[in-house]
């Protein structure tokens, strides 16, 4: 058997690094691994190069997690049918689930300004829904942020159950006890309420409904 060493000839040619590459390399170990495995170096390893080859491409962690939101935003579809109302609200739902699909992408969106490709384009579809609405467009304006707020926020809390192996019925159940042992003299008000504060049903729905109209009926001054 021979024991000279395989050349570099012979070797698979690896692909060459690109800012795309990297990001799907992130979201891949993010997926099979978690969030905290997300790291330059893990990356630059599963890459066969060193971390120094990525920062070519991408700033640190915090801007490859950047992009690797809006890289999830893209697959968010930007037409439906119906009303300018069914469109936004079948678009802030599918923004949501793009988001909530990637352990901690949505904790990126929370308090940041989107800048990437994508998510102006998501941005853009909801500014021009809500000026089909008849909003004004500083009204347009603050409304897309509110709306990106709850988006960011609704699939913050939703990829808490979709990646973190978590059982929502347990979640719930928990906190029934910890309300159901409260003193009704200190928490008059939660006690009473209890049977609904924790009820199922399609509370996101609902909520989504409320800033819509709100927004309808709210314009900026």
């Amino acid at each position: 058997m021979s024991t000279q060493p395989i050349s570099r000839r012979a070797r698979p040619a690896k692909a060459p690094l690109s800012r795309d590459v990297i990001v799907r390399t992130g979201l891949a170990i993010l997926d099979r691994d978690g969030l905290d495995a997300l790291t330059m170096r893990r990356v630059a390893k599963e890459l066969d190069t060193g971390p120094a080859s990525l920062y070519v491409y991408v700033a640190n962690r915090d801007d490859l997690m950047a992009a690797m939101l809006d890289e999830a935003l893209g697959h968010v579809p930007l037409t439906s049918e119906g009303t300018w109302q069914e469109r936004l609200r079948a678009l802030v739902t599918a923004a949501i689930e793009a988001m909530s699909r990637h352990e901690g992408l949505a904790h990126v969106a929370l308090g940041a300004i989107p800048t990437g490709d994508n998510a102006l384009l998501v941005l853009d579809r909801v500014l021009a829904l809500l000026k089909q609405g008849g909003l004004d467009d500083t009204t347009a304006a603050w409304a897309v942020d509110l709306l990106y707020l709850h988006i960011a926020a609704a699939a913050a809390e939703q990829s808490t159950y979709n990646t973190k192996d978590a059982d929502e019925q347990a979640t719930v159940a928990e906190a029934d006890r910890r309300y159901a042992s409260l003193p009704a003299d200190r928490y008059p008000m939660i006690t009473s309420l209890r049977p609904v504060l924790l009820s199922p049903g399609n509370r996101d729905a609902w909520g989504l409904e409320v800033l819509i109209n709100g927004i309808l009926y709210t314009p900026a001054r």
